[in-house]
């Protein structure tokens, strides 16, 4: 078996955790939240998130990954032999994301192209559905549509051949370039965004505080699942990468570096978006509330229409916001795709290389069921599932069992602490202990009473997620989320090879 991989330099590590934390996301799920859940106020309760949920997560998840030098499924093997399946279920979960990951990158492609001439027309909602992804009602699989075909290619082909480079000369180095070519594009962006006439009506809805909803309970659930989602957690993305960690690595303020950058660029990102709105608010003669908007349609038809009203260099600073989404997008395939490459050579004792045909092969194979004329259903469903019960579940039963069953949490503290120049306290085991359960149980609940116990016929539609039939909620949302579980298990009692369990850097 090859000897494990290492990162170049500490920034080398940084930058990678910092691409993977910053992805589509950032820009077009984090604006849309803020504002919807108080504006201004909302940064209270997220920063608390932050320093409550998000970096103490990290910091354990850095530390396992450190202490334990292995992927996830190795890293909570060597931890407790009977929990290998909580590696793999994260690792599922990744897998499955990654399919689907890859293809709104590949979206993003394609509008970059689209700006040299604004391809996409006026009627840009209709141009999405229609005439790009030309869309097939939910349930049906239709054709493979070339237009996402042809950049999904791309986008693997770029995807695993970094990855096929390992760690230093692949993982790294992508990240050395994409990350602060990211930084750069969307700056320039941000800069024309403020400019534009009208720009301080956006930017007032975004700050403006709305003191009343910071006492709502949906809105402190919304800022921890904010962090929770948009940094990469619990599906063992941070374990892995911080399993090529050399033996002399400061976690803690990797993890803080990690955190803050994830959030500062979600701070910018909400300024850039917002400056916009309010131009298209000003231009259109609407209140900024009317052209609000969240996820695929803020990035493939507000902005298409924002971009059509821009009084000079359209085509320019199109495709500099969908270069954006490709560059964030990319780096953090990367990551996701990292996960269970790292899994399968661990497992199985084979190559790196071989891991790679064999996981990413796999994956692009799947993900060509969601460049389809059906594809656009099927990714919305499994993306809201996975998401909302995969990876907020999973993460719930981590920090549990870590936490509440084996008790561990005092002794990744001593390792964390006995290489980290800043030191965790007692409010590291507070956080992770107490806090995050409690928040991520009651999300939880809140969830599945919500999408589950509330299935009932009414008059204005099935009250399942997005309108969606019974039977494709099944197959395509609830499904999926059992099974990458039951996936998960199957795996997990498969045997290892005795010398890979036990080669591993001892404690200090």
């Amino acid at each position: 078996m090859e000897s494990r991989g290492q990162w170049g330099t500490r920034a080398g590590f940084v930058l990678a955790a910092v691409g993977s934390a910053i992805g589509l996301g950032n820009i077009w799920r984090f604006p849309a939240v803020a504002y919807e859940n108080g504006g201004g106020a909302f940064f209270i309760p997220y920063l608390i998130a932050l320093l409550t949920a998000g970096i103490p997560i990290l910091i354990m998840e850095f530390t396992l990954g450190h202490k334990y030098q292995g992927s996830a499924p190795l890293t909570f093997r060597r931890m407790n032999k009977k929990l290998e399946w909580l590696g793999w279920w994260q690792i599922f979960i990744a897998f499955v994301i990654s399919t689907y990951y890859a293809v709104i990158v590949a979206w993003a492609i394609s509008y970059a192209v689209f700006s040299f001439n604004l391809a996409w027309g006026s009627d840009t909602e209709s141009f999405l559905f229609k005439n790009y992804l030309k869309a097939a009602p939910a349930g049906e699989v239709g054709s493979l549509v070339p237009g996402v075909l042809i950049p999904l290619v791309l986008v693997w082909a770029v995807a695993l051949f970094f990855l096929v480079r390992g760690i230093k000369k692949g993982i790294e180095i992508a990240n050395r370039i994409f990350i602060p070519l990211l930084v750069v594009v969307f700056l320039i962006i941000v800069i024309r965004a403020v400019t534009l006439d009208g720009a301080s009506l956006g930017l007032q809805a975004f700050f403006e505080p709305d003191w009343s909803r910071i006492f709502k309970g949906e809105v402190w659930v919304a800022a921890y699942g904010q962090i929770f989602f948009s940094l990469s957690i619990a599906f063992a993305i941070m374990i892995t990468y911080a399993s090529y960690l050399p033996r002399k690595s400061d976690i803690v303020n990797n993890a803080f570096i990690t955190g803050l950058s994830n959030s500062g660029f979600e701070l910018l990102a909400g300024i850039g978006v917002f400056a916009a709105l309010g131009f298209m608010a000003s231009v259109s003669g609407v209140p900024v509330k009317e052209v609000v908007a969240g996820g695929i349609g803020l990035a493939f038809v507000v902005f298409p229409q924002i971009i059509n009203e821009f009084p000079i260099w359209n085509g320019f600073f199109g495709l500099l916001f969908f270069l954006s989404l490709v560059l964030a997008g990319i780096t953090s395939l990367i990551s996701i795709l990292e996960t269970y490459i790292s899994g399968v050579s661990d497992k199985f004792g084979i190559s790196r290389k071989k891991s790679v045909f064999i996981g990413g092969g796999l994956a692009a194979i799947v993900s060509l069921l969601f460049a389809t004329n059906g594809g656009i259903n099927f990714l919305d469903a499994v993306d809201y599932f996975i998401n909302q019960f995969g990876i907020a579940f999973v993460g719930l039963v981590e920090v549990i069992i870590i936490a509440w069953f084996l008790r561990k949490l005092t002794d990744l503290k001593e390792h964390a602490n006995a290489i980290s120049d800043m030191r965790v306290g007692t409010w590291w085991n507070i956080c992770l202990g107490i806090i995050t359960p409690l928040i991520l149980g009651y999300m939880l609940f809140d969830l599945f009473k919500t999408n589950l116990l509330k299935q009932f016929k009414t008059e204005t539609g099935t009250g399942n997620y997005g309108g969606y039939s019974d039977s494709f909620i099944l197959y395509s949302g609830w499904s999926v989320v059992i099974g990458v579980i039951v996936l998960g298990i199957i795996v997990s009692l498969t045997k290892w090879n005795r010398s890979t369990l036990d080669q591993h850097r001892e404690d200090e």
